[in-house]
Parts: C-alpha cells; sequence; structure tokens
C-alpha cells in the first residue's frame, strides 16, 4: 500500500475521479457529462446507472492516466450530490426508478399537506431541516407510492434506499455494504441530527419502511472495499461526505465561525457552529458538517438551488455564449446605468425563503436590454442569493460580524474574477479564492486519508490551504443599499407571482 488515494466526486452534471499523492496534491483527474432528465415541469431525473458508469470509467480513466495500479491505492474516498433519491432490488442491484435529483420539486404538494398537519416543527426539532421536496424523505414516499408493487417489497425487505454515496458504494462493494455517512444520512430528512439515528416518528409519519434504511457511520470510517472486477484489485473505501461537507473539510473551516459558499449547480454556505446544534430563527439549515470519532461538528447552511446551473442556463436555453468564461466580459460591457435583476428560481426558491412554487423571473428590462446585461444580471444574482443567506446566519450567529468577516468560497463558478468582486462587493465582506477551487474532491481525499491512518487528523489541511486571491469590497454604501433593495423587490415580486405573499 503506498499514499496515493483516490477521490470520486459524483456531481449533479458530471461524474469525476481525482488521483492524489500522499501530501493531498491532485495529480491527474477524469470526468464525465451525463444525461439531465426532465419529464415534466419541477422534476428532475438521472439514470442511476449513468451515475455508477461514469464513476466507474472516471476511476479507470483516472488511475490509468496517473499511471497508478489499484494496488497501489491506500484508500478511495466518496463525495456526492445530497439528497438526491435512489430505490434498488437487493437481489439484483436493479433500480425500480429513475434517480429523483434533489433540484426535484414534485412533492411540494405533498410538503404543503404535511405542514398543514403540523409535521414541520417535528422535522425541525430531530432533523434540523424544514419540509420540503428538496430533501429525500418525500422522494422516497413518492416512489414507495407510484411504483407499483414498491410498497410491499419494502415492507417485505426486498428494496433499499440511499442517497448517491449509498448507491455507489453497493455498486463498488458488488452489493456486500448498504451503508452511508452521518452528513449524508443528515440530508435525508429521516435522520435525528441530535441523537444520531433513524428517527422512527418520521420514519412512521412518512410510511417509510425502517429496513430499507443504510447503516450510518463515520465520515472516516470502513465503508467496505471494492469488488476484485471493478479496478483489477480490491481497494478499501474509507471517507464519505456529502459535497457541501467535503468542500467544508477541504476549505479547513474546522473552527466554529469559519464560514465558506461552493458554488457549483446550486451555491451552499455553511457556517461551522462547533458541538452546538443552532435552531435557525431566519430558516436556514442544522446540519452536520462532518462526524469523525462519533463526535459530529455542526453548521448552519444555507442553500441556494441555482448558481452555476444559470450559467449553463444562459449558454443551453438562451445561447448567448458558448462557455461559461464569456459571462464575465459580457457583464463587464454591460450598460452601467441599468438595473435589471434576474432571479433563477427555475425550480424554487431556496434559502432563506423556501417557496417551492417560485420560478424564475427576470425584471427591470428596457428596449436596450440585451446579452451582456442579462449575463450581468445573472452573476449578480449569485452575490444577491448570497447576501439573503449572509444576513439569515448574522441573525442566527451575532458574533460571524465580528470574526473578520471573510467567505472562502470553492466551486466552478469562483474563477469569474466578476462575480467574485460583486460577490465581496455586495456582502461587504472579503472574499478569499484558494489555489485549489476543487476542495469537494479534495475533502473527500482527506478523510479517505483519515480513515486510512495516513494522517492523525485534518489540521493538514488548515497548514496546506493556500490563497489564490482575496477580493475586498470597493463599492459604494449608497450603491450597495440601492442593490440590495431593488433584488429585495425583485425577490417579492417573484414570491407575488407564485402566489404568496413576500411578508
Amino acid at each position: 500500500m503506498t499514499g496515493r488515494l483516490l477521490a470520486i466526486d459524483q456531481g449533479t452534471t458530471s461524474s469525476r475521479a481525482i488521483v492524489y499523492d500522499a501530501a493531498l496534491t491532485a495529480l491527474t483527474s477524469a470526468q464525465q457529462e451525463f444525461a439531465q432528465h426532465f419529464p415534466q415541469e419541477g422534476w428532475v431525473e438521472h439514470d442511476p446507472m449513468d451515475l455508477w458508469h461514469t464513476v466507474r470509467d472516471c476511476m479507470r480513466q483516472a488511475l490509468e492516466r496517473a499511471e497508478c495500479k489499484p494496488a497501489e491505492l491506500a484508500a478511495i474516498g466518496i463525495t456526492n450530490q445530497r439528497e438526491t433519491t435512489l430505490v434498488w432490488q437487493r437481489a439484483t442491484g436493479q433500480p425500480i426508478y429513475p434517480a429523483i435529483v434533489w433540484q426535484d420539486r414534485r412533492t411540494a404538494s405533498t410538503c404543503q399537506a404535511l405542514k398543514a398537519q403540523g409535521l414541520e416543527s417535528e422535522v425541525k426539532a430531530r432533523t434540523g431541516l424544514l419540509l420540503d421536496p428538496y430533501f429525500s424523505a418525500t422522494k422516497l414516499a413518492w416512489i414507495l407510492d407510484q411504483v407499483e408493487g414498491a410498497r410491499g417489497k419494502a415492507e417485505a425487505g426486498d428494496l433499499a434506499f440511499g442517497t448517491v454515496d449509498t448507491w455507489l458504494i453497493w455498486q463498488l462493494t458488488g452489493g456486500q455494504r448498504h451503508v452511508t455517512d452521518a452528513t449524508n444520512a443528515a440530508r435525508t430528512m429521516l435522520y435525528n441530527i441530535h441523537d444520531g439515528c433513524w428517527d422512527e416518528t418520521l420514519l412512521k409519519a412518512l410510511n417509510i419502511p425502517a429496513n430499507m434504511l443504510p447503516q450510518v457511520l463515520d465520515c472516516a470510517a470502513d465503508f467496505g472495499a471494492t469488488a476484485p472486477d471493478i479496478l483489477g484489485a480490491s481497494v478499501p473505501i474509507r471517507g464519505v461526505a456529502g459535497d457541501q461537507q467535503a468542500a467544508t473539510v477541504g476549505q479547513a473551516c474546522f473552527e466554529p465561525g469559519m464560514l465558506k459558499s461552493t458554488y457549483g449547480t446550486g451555491c451552499f454556505a455553511l457556517l461551522n457552529t462547533g458541538a452546538q446544534a443552532i435552531s435557525s430563527k431566519n430558516r436556514l439549515l442544522t446540519t452536520i458538517a462532518y462526524q469523525l470519532d462519533g463526535k459530529p461538528t455542526y453548521a448552519l447552511e444555507g442553500s441556494i438551488f441555482v448558481a452555476g446551473a444559470l450559467v449553463q442556463w444562459l449558454r443551453d436555453e438562451l445561447g448567448i455564449i458558448d462557455e461559461a468564461r464569456q459571462t464575465q466580459d459580457l457583464a463587464e460591457a454591460a450598460d452601467p446605468t441599468q438595473q435589471v435583476y434576474l432571479v433563477p428560481a427555475f425550480t424554487g426558491l431556496g434559502a432563506p425563503y423556501w417557496q417551492a412554487e417560485a420560478r424564475g423571473s427576470l425584471l427591470g428590462m428596457t428596449r436596450n436590454t440585451g446579452p451582456k446585461e442579462i449575463a450581468k444580471a445573472g452573476l449578480q444574482a449569485i452575490g444577491y442569493q448570497t447576501a439573503d443567506l449572509m444576513a439569515a446566519m448574522v441573525g442566527d450567529w451575532p458574533d460571524l460580524a465580528d470574526l473578520g468577516g471573510v467567505l472562502r468560497v470553492d466551486g466552478g463558478l469562483v474563477a469569474n474574477d466578476y462575480a467574485m468582486q460583486f460577490l465581496a462587493d455586495i456582502l461587504d465582506r472579503p472574499v478569499e479564492r484558494p489555489q485549489n477551487i476543487e476542495t469537494t474532491a479534495l475533502g473527500a481525499a482527506a478523510l479517505a486519508a483519515l480513515g486510512a491512518g495516513l494522517i492523525p487528523d485534518l489540521s493538514a489541511l488548515t497548514r496546506n490551504w493556500r490563497l489564490n486571491r482575496r477580493f475586498d469590497p470597493a463599492m459604494e454604501p449608497e450603491a450597495r443599499s440601492a442593490g440590495l433593495a431593488g433584488w429585495g423587490r425583485a425577490i417579492a415580486a417573484t414570491r407575488l407571482m407564485a402566489g404568496e405573499s413576500a411578508e
């Protein structure tokens, strides 16, 4: 066994595999996109076999490019899109329905009905989450109700449920392990984050058989080993975390008050609150940042459903760009006198509004509004949405305003200098971009290294964190106030269009 590690990063639009050396330096990688399926308005699905096959192929390609034999790997780490829900047959490993993606809103009416029954207070108290179709629980219940014979098979113990990490581990181990980690379990709306177990009250309320659920482990633990035919040798799986929690590890946010925001398909800001699980008064989520040695470290999280996906929309649906990087040139050349607001509520509004029925809107256009102004509004929307999250976090954790105020950012979108400068400007706080912006995979590799005994703790990540660029706020206070006020009106209009008061 050597010190090399293989990280799997299974995301919403693509799968990646990265080979790291013992110093957690990335050596080679491979990446594949896969199809997105939208069978009805508000529905988003993936083919479960696409997730598995792209991961398997990327693993093999990354190892080949690194000239690394599988037997030389110390361990595999996995990070994944969270909340996405899969159900498969235990006997055959075959899915009984497509994977229902975290963005999917088909269970919005179910959530409304459960709220009317008074269940949301129980959900929040037990899981730290809000009752929303974003999470896995109502997706799982929908599959059991809609797929013929599924509920009977589930009650008989013939079906397995899992988030993407669980599905991949099942495939990697040849069906030998049905496990997850605490961070992914915490996003299902079925896991009690205080007691550290699946919650019987919520399982009963949603009529979900407990025998479908995986065993919950720490983030650095023994998740099994790959079947020899997958890579050519059996490799232990020793680290798992949901993508945003893995990014928190990769950004070395280990002290209470440290804050990171990841800009991928969506945007997710996590504030480390240490051993204390803070119940949000501002409709943020209380979640597990990571769990080691049986001890959870908690976080407040704000979730935005559309960030990088907005740039994809500009490219694929509007056709105003060919490549994501073109948005920066367009935004910088836009008419500065136009105040255009794009609210990208394509699949509803996330934190702190949580309005599943909301849909996107473009406001403030004139006859002279064109691709430049729309691209600018799109990049600015990412900053405005983050400002909403930061305001909510300060409300829940007042000390945040006095802790230096630095926001660490990562994800593909942070390579856009215009977006990052606007983010610093509208937040009125410094934004730090690390040299390694792919911190999600790095976090998975670090957890695998810890689980394999290659490192004694995660402090190496603190020592190795390197700054690429710091963006300091340069916007005049009056301009910031005017921009935020306009954004507030745009949000209010969007919510009113969906039939909900902005109050």
